[in-house]
């Protein structure tokens, strides 16, 4: 539903950040929308609003205010002005919502009118994305025809039947509006514009007190627009009270005391999902495991191997023996039918939470390096994956540090001094973790001292380069790692009051099409890079994504799998991040991103470490990264070595990387050669994490997702059913 757990937290620590050409009007959606067929009555508003469905008019109060709350930090409000007309008892609605997080936020002003029994007829939302795209959307219910304008372009349909529109953007006032129609529905359940259907799920009552007074509550879940459900709360009088994520909370005013605890119920709620979601898919068979006629790629010698079986034992790699060898009785077979065995990918920038974990597994993303989060929430997560409670990837975590400021990103360890900055880094240390990773209100003169604690507790040393520094300044604290290409190049295109902690970090990319790339200012950089051993992790999809994305066209990065998204995902893979009204903001964009490639083939050829990573989720965002270093002049052989193996020696991970015998069985199967092309590597039908056995196209459907390959045949021993 809401894209703010995305903005917000995936985003928070994103590029240092993350969402959303004029295209012409369309008669109907571009998505797959299903026109009534001429034998129904076709319903006027009127009609809609006498079915059944809408018998009860709900009171609303005439003023209710909001916080917007992240990882118990206030970020912003939403104050909400409904009027009511007495004679046609139409309410309408004005919403005012906006927050600002880690140097960004998004602003939007939305009108809605509701007819009598509760039914939105107009909604208008108008202002700002995250990332500075305009907003100006509008949906109209006239008679039996509905009409609609977004990011996306406009569309119109001819409605039979009561149907609900959903905005692409706007505030988490919608869920109040969305449910007060459903509840009134028998099955909850109604079919949604653009295109799909949205289900309302009662979860629970929930009472909390407040001032010596009992509060009781009711949680619901909207699911069927996305991947995954968004959760809220409603008071006795069916009114918005709380928007709950784990990390993100819009709640009444006046109850922000409270919003903790409305995060853990949604942390529940989402858990819950995927919990039951794992006791359906995750195989654990109890008896080795036969994957028979598979082709295996070996890093060592970029190549295939001949077909063999390779056997799992447990969480281990038992065997790889020639076709020869019989399965034995006690061995569950899987078919390999002559496709190709690789091992575990990793995401080597993630900030992971339960709703990526699976989706990163089912992509053959058995590893991620966690960049930055909430140092809880996630000690929760693997806890519950290493029990096998929750699917997931193998996660390596980097402890993160942010300075104090107006600008803050609300995660890890925030510092006001260099002193706590080095507490920071042996409280992180004795917690074992293998590195930190430092942000950009950190002060630019601690650094040197946090990579010195840092390297004598044996951590190393990534991050960002900080506000009103640069990365030579960085490179010589002791970085071993910089994070984020536009990190780096910003430094050759910034005067030095320039403030990178704010969204400038992201527009003054189009800077970069000034730049001279054998200048002695960009060399000079390199070299230090070169001399140091500092490797990159350049997020490349993300910057496609930012740089190139355009308002009604298929980004570049979402074209494979496009078609096999949910209707609301699709609609969203159509929106640019960055607002791009002019042709030479387009010109500027597109061009910088050619500069980024440029830099980073520059830095590939000069013997620099690449580190793939996204900060977009990983999963099939992932694959796209690896897809771009090809354009370094990789081949994909080296491309998924880089992906697997070298990044499993880069984090010191010895027993994972390769399909060898007394490996951890981490590895995934595709139909086709993913050696000769790289695209392959996307069609997964099986993946193996420590053992157990996943297969996607069992498991994509639970998420709206169409499945890409056939599910390979399967033969258990008698003692594993």
């Amino acid at each position: 539903m809401n894209k703010i757990t995305l903005t917000l937290f995936a985003c928070s620590v994103l590029l240092s950040g993350c969402q959303q050409s004029d295209s012409n009007q369309q008669e109907t959606s571009q998505d797959a929308l299903e026109v009534p067929s001429e034998k129904h009555e076709a319903l006027t508003a009127e009609k809609l609003s006498n079915k059944p469905l809408l018998q009860e008019t709900i009171p609303v109060a005439a003023t209710q205010s909001y916080l917007t709350i992240l990882n118990g930090v206030v970020i912003g409000s939403m104050e909400v002005e409904t009027e009511v007309d007495k004679n046609t008892k139409q309410n309408s609605i004005s919403v005012d919502y906006s927050y600002s997080n880690n140097g960004r936020g998004a602003s939007y002003k939305e009108t809605i009118q509701l007819d009598s029994n509760g039914f939105p007829i107009n909604w208008t939302v108008d202002g700002h994305s995250v990332f500075g795209n305009r907003i100006k959307e509008s949906y109209t219910l006239i008679e039996d025809t509905a009409n609609w304008t977004d990011a996306t372009g406009a569309g119109t349909a001819k409605v039979n039947e009561p149907t609900l529109y959903i905005p692409q953007y706007g505030g988490d006032y919608q869920s109040f509006v969305l449910a007060n129609v459903l509840l009134l529905d028998d099955d909850q359940q109604l079919p949604l514009l653009p295109a799909g259907e949205i289900k309302l799920e009662p979860m629970e009552v929930v009472e909390i007190n407040k001032d010596e007074q009992v509060y009781s509550l009711s949680s619901f879940a909207l699911s069927g627009a996305n991947l995954n459900p968004s959760y809220f709360i409603l008071d006795q009088q069916r009114h918005l009270f709380a928007y709950i994520t784990p990390s993100f909370i819009t709640i009444r005013k006046g109850f922000e005391t409270h919003e903790a605890e409305f995060r853990a119920l949604a942390e529940k709620y989402s858990a819950q999902r995927y919990e039951q979601i794992q006791s359906e898919v995750a195989h654990r068979y109890h008896t080795p495991v036969r994957i028979r006629n598979v082709k295996l790629f070996d890093p060592h010698s970029l190549s295939l191997t001949e077909a063999v079986s390779v056997v799992v034992k447990g969480d281990t790699i038992s065997a790889i023996d020639p076709l020869t060898v019989a399965t034995g009785d006690n061995e569950t077979e899987i078919d390999g039918n002559g496709g190709t065995l690789v091992a575990g990918l990793y995401d080597m920038h993630g900030h992971m939470g339960d709703q990526q974990a699976l989706l990163n597994v089912l992509a053959g993303v058995t590893s991620v390096r966690d960049m930055g989060n909430a140092n809880d929430v996630l000690d929760n997560l693997i806890q519950k994956i290493d029990k096998g409670i929750l699917a997931g990837p193998r996660i390596t975590r980097y402890g993160f540090i942010e300075g104090k400021s107006s600008f803050s990103a609300n995660g890890g360890i925030l510092v006001e001094s260099q002193q706590q900055a080095i507490e920071a880094v042996r409280s992180y240390s004795k917690k074992g973790f293998p590195a930190v990773k430092l942000y950009n209100s950190m002060k630019g003169e601690w650094a040197p001292a946090i990579a010195k604690e840092a390297h004598k507790l044996n951590m190393s040393v990534a991050g960002h380069v900080p506000a009103f520094s640069n990365a030579n300044a960085m490179i010589d604290a002791g970085y071993d790692e910089l994070t984020h290409i536009n990190q780096v190049m910003l430094g050759w295109v910034l005067k030095p009051d320039e403030d990178t902690r704010t969204l400038f970090r992201i527009t003054g990319m189009s800077r970069f099409t000034a730049l001279d790339l054998a200048s002695d200012s960009v060399q000079n950089t390199i070299n230090k890079m070169v001399k140091n051993n500092v490797a990159i992790d350049p997020t490349m999809a993300i910057h496609e994504y930012g740089l190139t994305a355009r308002n009604g066209e298929v980004r570049a990065g979402v074209i494979d799998y496009f078609d096999h998204m949910p209707p609301g995902v699709k609609r969203n893979y159509k929106v640019a991040l960055l607002k791009v009204e002019t042709e030479k903001e387009h010109k500027d964009y597109s061009e910088a991103y050619q500069k980024i490639i440029a830099t980073v083939k520059m830095m590939k050829e000069r013997g620099i470490q690449l580190i793939p990573g996204t900060d977009l989720g990983g999963g099939f965002t992932l694959h796209r990264e690896l897809e771009i270093y090809q354009i370094f002049g990789m081949t994909p052989a080296e491309v998924i070595k880089l992906g697997s193996s070298d990044m499993a020696n880069y984090l010191g991970h010895e027993r994972l990387g390769s399909i060898e015998v007394n490996k951890l069985a981490d590895f995934f199967l595709v139909p086709g050669d993913p050696t000769k092309d790289f695209k392959e590597i996307k069609k997964i039908s099986m993946v193996a994490k420590g053992g157990t056995f996943y297969y996607p196209t069992e498991v994509y459907p639970k998420f709206g997702i169409k499945p890409f390959v056939e599910q390979p045949n399967v033969k258990e021993a008698a003692q594993s059913k």
